[in-house]
């Protein structure tokens, strides 16, 4: 049946070919390598020749005290994602919506979306030029206001904030490309027909707009929770010193520091698959409960 459907539309196929071998190449073929968390991998021994050692790894993870430092460090921060950064896309794509005046609008959609192409090499240099203790511009201007200046970059209590604040303005801009083609299919006939109803533009954007995306703010919630754990590793590792590494140390800067700069390839494999199952975990979950709400769901 394949075969007779690629010779009917053989050129729909080819343009499916290139994305195709893409994800069998870069993302499913690499997926043997997870093998070694069950291995004691062994360079020289090579990927077949070094021993099985089952959960070993897994057991020495889940055991070592540092296991609930980065979970607690990990779940606080992609809470903290989920909560303050997930709905800044969906506000500004409703904002831009009631914008009328369309040279206007496509300037403040330029402007939003630039920051998602600077790399967080330069955006935490700007961090740094602004909040550092010594001569930062925003610092500066608090101490010549006369008041009290905190350690930005240095304070436990400040990092988490720091962080999210940062994928905000970086990110946000970009995130609201996909809920802005979601409103431009909705049926402009419904708002008109509010409008003679006497509704006002916030029962328009309640009753109409929000209804209308619903199910893409749904699909993208689950997607998200499929990276719940991933919280980004360059801008964290970037952020981090010794003093806030208490707060700032999570699974990722921590695969970093075991796999790569201490070679110990199978336990950081472990962790590395730890992390994405709680993530299949949770979208499954997430798309059984929008199924039962009566959502469409991922699959």
């Amino acid at each position: 049946m394949l075969t007779k459907r690629i010779w009917k539309s053989p050129h729909l196929y080819v343009m499916v070919a290139p994305g195709l071998l893409y994800f069998l190449l870069f993302k499913y073929l690499p997926m043997w390598g997870v093998l070694i968390a069950f291995k004691d991998y062994l360079p020289y021994r090579g990927f077949w020749s070094s021993p099985w050692v089952g959960f070993k790894h897994f057991d020495r993870f889940f055991h070592d005290p540092v296991f609930w430092l980065l979970l607690k460090n990990t779940f606080i921060l992609a809470v903290y994602n989920i909560v303050f950064f997930f709905p800044v896309p969906i506000i500004i794509a409703l904002m831009l919506n009631e914008l009328r005046v369309e040279w206007f609008k496509r300037s403040i959609q330029t402007a939003v979306y630039i920051p998602h192409f600077v790399s967080w090499v330069v955006v935490v240099g700007m961090v740094y030029t602004f909040f550092s203790s010594e001569g930062g511009i925003f610092t500066s201007m608090l101490a010549q206001a006369g008041m009290p200046v905190p350690n930005f970059l240095m304070s436990n209590d400040w990092f988490r904030p720091m962080i999210v604040l940062e994928v905000i303005w970086k990110e946000s801009g970009w995130g609201t490309i996909i809920f802005l083609a979601a409103l431009a299919g909705v049926d402009p006939t419904l708002y008109e027909a509010a409008k003679m109803d006497g509704a006002s533009r916030f029962r328009q954007l309640w009753h109409i707009t929000l209804p209308a995306i619903r199910s893409t703010i749904v699909i993208l919630f689950i997607l998200r929770l499929g990276n719940f754990l991933d919280t980004g590793f360059e801008q964290i590792f970037l952020m981090l010193n010794s003093t806030n590494r208490q707060v700032g140390e999570v699974f990722d800067t921590y695969v970093y520091v075991n796999g790569v700069q201490q070679g110990q390839f199978s336990f950081s494999t472990a962790v590395g698959l730890f992390k994405s199952l709680v993530g299949l975990c949770l979208v499954y979950a997430a798309n059984k409960v929008a199924k039962k709400l009566g959502e469409e769901g991922v699959y």
